[in-house]
């Protein structure tokens, strides 16, 4: 066995010995995590009630038989803005509506696809731990539009691309045919419409507020590709925003009732809302464990200085999807512009971010292993990594081995919302599907990450804040964290290769 296997050998058993750790050590690690200094604050004991389980359970294999709802307006990739209704039957039938809008807080409907079909779950996945792998079979797709404009416009876009189905101009209120079984032509795909996000699927319960008469019951649906053009070939590797059981959600959802009571002839019209005006300030964190592509958990907490536009992260990635079993930490601080509304995304606000300062901490035998391997002033000190002991990373240039690049400019898109509960969120941008950074003006997020709560008004600095400040941006590959896609999809091919080679010695 060479080198390079005995690593990877190295690495995962350091990922089994890590997903089984007790009670004890896992608190211990969480421990390390957070640090004392922050132990009591609001925030940290927001991030631990997350970590302690947050009485969330998931059903495996799920069962998504029922109705399913958007529980506000959704961005997608363009922007989009839409919300869903989703019917799932006990035939494995489903019949998904998806409601479009011209407007980010989904007042104004411009077409309704309704979509038929039917649904087979599949295996656990392999690729996101915690989801399940299905397959989709398409029986039905049509429109209708909700104004003569839309109509004139889509019939005609529609007839140029997909001549022969489209006879005469449309309608409004009028269902039309977009694909069929056998219809023997396909007008969606002038849309860029594809299913995939059925392609990976997770329910959540929670008892909300630790009453066990509130169930909420989150239907998790694969993500959408950030590229239109793209959608067609993409298999999802992370999640969408949370469709509620319409039996079972959250009573403060108006947005629910709203969906739940619609169709295609009468698409939901959400309540008008004011555009919040974004206020970088005070302190945010995740509210739940967040999945990004390729196999990556984490949770994140965000300080923001607006005396003097700097900005510090916390970010606390875990080898699993309930986020109890840490891998690794990042700390990064930096600074950030003045924002501008966005003029591609409505009720968007455009910033530029940079970073001047970053610090790793490995949290469990795998992530230590790896950057002890990496020689000279690739990242921190050589060989000098022991697990829970923070190392700078700025004056390496960053960390080869997490795929941190030194120096990086980035331009985000954020957003702030008030939930049914009055508390306020924030979404920054997502991130590109295909791993780069949004590292020029023009690949800049058009949608939206899962949000942060604010979990504080006050910014006082943390004890991570002190220090040396250089002005050397980093290089922000994943929300910032300096997490390189690419990296992470090298060091999972390379695991996937060692265990099938493995497979193939115990087969002969």
């Amino acid at each position: 066995m060479g080198p390079s296997s005995t690593l990877l050998l190295i690495a995962c058993l350091g990922w089994a010995e890590g997903s089984s750790l007790d009670g004890r050590s896992s608190h211990l690690s969480l421990e390390k995590t957070f640090g004392r200094s922050l132990k009591d604050s609001q925030c940290q004991h927001m991030l631990k009630h997350l970590h302690n389980g947050a009485r969330i359970t998931v059903q495996m294999p799920p069962n998504v038989e029922g109705h399913w709802v958007s529980t506000s307006c959704e961005v997608r990739p363009g922007p989009e803005f839409l919300t869903r209704s989703y019917r799932f039957y006990s035939n494995n039938t489903f019949q998904a509506h998806q409601f479009y809008y011209e407007d980010n807080h989904c007042t104004k409907p411009t077409y309704t696809l309704v979509i038929r079909g039917r649904l087979r779950l599949r295996q656990a996945s392999w690729i996101i731990r915690g989801g399940t792998e299905a397959e989709y079979h398409l029986h039905r797709v049509q429109m209708v539009c909700h104004t003569a404009t839309v109509a004139k416009e889509l019939s005609q876009r529609l007839n140029r691309s997909c001549r022969g189905a489209v006879k005469g101009p449309w309608e409004p209120s009028v269902i039309y045919e977009l694909w069929s079984e056998d219809g023997g032509y396909d007008c969606s795909r002038e849309l860029n419409f594809a299913m995939h996000e059925l392609q990976l699927l997770r329910v959540e319960k929670q008892y909300m507020h630790h009453n066990l008469d509130h169930l909420v019951e989150e239907l998790f649906l694969g993500d959408i590709h950030t590229e239109p053009s793209q959608r067609l070939y993409y298999k999802p590797s992370s999640y969408q925003t949370a469709l509620q059981n319409a039996k079972n959600h959250d009573h403060g959802c108006i947005a629910c009732r709203i969906i739940y009571r619609s169709d295609e002839f009468h698409p939901p019209i959400l309540p008008p809302r004011a555009d919040l005006t974004v206020g970088l300030y005070g302190q945010w964190v995740s509210q739940r464990c967040e999945v990004r592509p390729e196999v990556l958990f984490l949770t994140r907490h965000f300080i923001f200085h607006d005396n003097n536009h700097t900005w510090e992260g916390h970010y606390y990635h875990y080898s699993d999807p309930v986020c109890k079993h840490p891998t690794f930490t990042i700390y990064a601080r930096g600074r950030y512009s003045r924002g501008l509304h966005s003029t591609r995304v409505m009720g968007g606000t455009d910033f530029v971010f940079k970073v001047n300062h970053m610090r790793v901490t490995p949290m469990d035998f795998a992530t230590t292993s790896l950057l002890n391997v990496f020689n000279g002033n690739e990242c921190g000190a050589e060989r000098s990594w022991q697990i829970g002991v923070e190392q700078d990373v700025t004056v390496t240039n960053g960390c080869v081995a997490l795929g941190i690049r030194l120096p990086h400019t980035e331009y985000e898109l954020f957003r702030m919302e008030q939930d049914a509960h009055g508390r306020y969120l924030l979404y920054n941008g997502q991130r590109p599907s295909d791993g780069s950074s949004p590292d020029r003006p023009e690949k800049r997020a058009t949608s939206y990450q899962m949000p942060l709560v604010q979990c504080s008004a006050s910014s006082q600095s943390s004890d991570y804040s002190h220090g040396d400040d250089s002005d050397r941006p980093l290089r922000l590959h994943n929300d910032c964290t300096g997490w390189h896609r690419g990296s992470q999809e090298r060091v999972m091919v390379a695991i996937v290769a060692f265990f099938m080679s493995l497979l193939l010695c115990w087969q002969s």
